[in-house]
């Protein structure tokens, strides 16, 4: 079928109407006609190659929610009619340990990406900027009714990305946990950290961004340039979660963690981060990395969020304003997440 979406040609050129080919419904297939994609800073690293191995034409797009058009003749768990989402991921191997596991994302022969992938048959993926996606029901998700379609849809990465490490680290009532970024990923990780029963602080070097940080959920913010308020800051928290997808200071936050302390990167910077080891070494402090979660992960987070009434605060833009978004994004002048109105494309 005969799609309509939005596409980077190359890392240079702005992203602009693009038609291409799904794949006809198969027994297990899930036809989705998209209503509301939302804009990750992921999406700008991969359609500017800032990582490498982008493939072009790109179609962007991994925060994916819509509406079921039609389903294979083997699907159970979806109907016509249904709100369902679509994340990061659009298959794997799924016979490895952790495919098994449903940690798909950490598949040991590569997961295949919602965009910039390649198919088990080597055809590329394209993503959610556009009208309708074809995909397997296994690595579809059920939206909990009562969320406003629209926030939902960032729940599908900046929602899991943020849940599955906190989750992890078992952050619970007591702990204390820097959110250090208030953008698309950090107003997620407040609300969830918050909905947790953490107490919550927000790490910024943008002072504007205080007075957002205790609307959505934080208990306390402090500005990392000011040497007053980080001092304040030494051997304080249990958890810190690093958003920040530029380069910056990890020596300054591994300061702020107790002894034992976990820093824990979601952020991916293009350019290599600094780190000295003497402030690990001399608090037995811990540095990780996650990625998204899998997909009974992500549903268990979507469930967590309907019980919690969570979704992205964000602003709602037509197709045509997708490189003015990227642009605004870059220099950090959004609250707090773009999405994208299907209909516009």
């Amino acid at each position: 079928m005969k799609i309509k979406g939005y596409a980077a040609q190359n890392a240079k050129s702005p992203l602009a109407p693009f038609s291409f080919d799904r794949r006809d419904v198969r027994p297990n297939d899930v036809l989705i006609e998209i209503l509301f994609s939302g804009i990750c800073h992921s999406d700008i690293h991969q359609a500017r190659d800032e990582w490498g191995g982008s493939i072009f034409p790109m179609v962007p797009g991994h925060e994916i929610l819509g509406r079921v058009k039609e389903v294979g003749s083997s699907v159970k768990n979806f109907k016509v009619g249904d709100i369902a989402g679509v994340g990061c991921l659009v298959d794997s191997c799924r016979v490895c340990g952790s495919c098994k596991e449903s940690l798909q994302q950490y598949c040991e022969t590569g997961m295949v990406g919602t965009y910039n992938g390649k198919e088990k048959d080597g055809a590329i993926t394209y993503g959610g900027y556009s009208t309708h996606i074809v995909v397997d029901e296994i690595f579809t998700l059920h939206i909990p009714k009562n969320l406003d379609p629209a926030g939902a849809a960032p729940l599908l990465c900046a929602g899991i990305t943020t849940y599955s490490p906190l989750k992890f680290v078992g952050v619970s009532k007591g702990h204390k946990v820097g959110v250090l970024g208030l953008g698309g990923l950090g107003h997620m990780a407040v609300k969830i950290a918050a909905s947790f029963g953490a107490d919550v602080t927000v790490l910024s070097g943008s002072k504007s961004k205080a007075d957002d940080a205790k609307k959505l959920g934080a208990n306390h913010f402090a500005l990392t340039s000011d040497s007053a308020d980080t001092a304040k800051l030494a051997n304080h928290f249990d958890f810190i979660l690093d958003t920040v997808a530029a380069k910056h200071d990890l020596n300054q936050a591994l300061g702020w963690l107790k002894r034992e302390g976990t820093l824990i990167m979601v952020g991916a910077s293009h350019q290599p981060l600094d780190l000295g080891v003497f402030g690990l070494i001399m608090k037995r402090r811990k540095i990780m990395g996650s990625l998204i979660g899998g997909i009974r992960e992500t549903q268990e987070m979507l469930d967590h969020c309907g019980k919690h009434n969570i979704t992205s605060d964000i602003e709602l833009i037509q197709a045509s304003q997708i490189n003015e978004a990227y642009e605004r994004m870059i220099h950090g002048k959004v609250k707090y997440r773009f999405v994208i109105d299907a209909k516009s494309f």
